[in-house]
């Protein structure tokens, strides 16, 4: 399910997942898809970075002290929730808070993902994001169950 509301400066999207996997699997997969395991859409590695813990840095790794802050560790609670805060992948004035909201279901791991953002939005990187997040989503999923297959 994909929910997607914008304006000029707002933007919400809310998108669900099961997960056939447990939700200590799926909460694993949801750090490495964010840090070591990032990629794009077509299969590019970001070379991102995470540092699991309140106020630990998200960021995109360059190298030679080259990159890009896209936020901050708002909230962690493993294994049912990583809130994230700040820039993103915008280069502008704008704030975005992103959430991982986990929950154990009959079959597996339910994941709420919910987006929320406000400022600059450029219309070609407002248009991409549901897409972008499906995709980030449905990666966690085949790497949690892959796991749990694996098992």
């Amino acid at each position: 399910m994909t929910t997607t509301t914008s304006s000029d400066q707002i933007l919400t999207i809310v998108q669900e997942i099961l997960v056939r996997a447990p939700i200590a699997a799926t909460f694993d997969a949801v750090l490495e898809q964010l840090g070591p395991g990032s990629e794009t859409p077509d299969g590019q590695p970001l070379s991102m970075v995470l540092e699991p813990r309140p106020g630990g840095r998200w960021f995109r790794d360059l190298g030679g002290d080259n990159g890009h802050l896209w936020g901050h560790v708002q909230a962690i609670k493993r294994p049912t929730l990583v809130e994230l805060t700040g820039p993103l992948f915008i280069s502008g004035a704008a704030v975005n808070n992103v959430q991982y909201r986990l929950s154990e279901t009959e079959g597996g791991t339910k994941i709420v993902f919910r987006h929320s953002a406000f400022g600059a939005l450029p219309d070609e990187l407002r248009d991409g994001m549901p897409r972008g997040w499906d995709h980030l989503l449905h990666r966690i999923q085949a790497r949690a169950e892959a796991r749990r297959l694996a098992h």
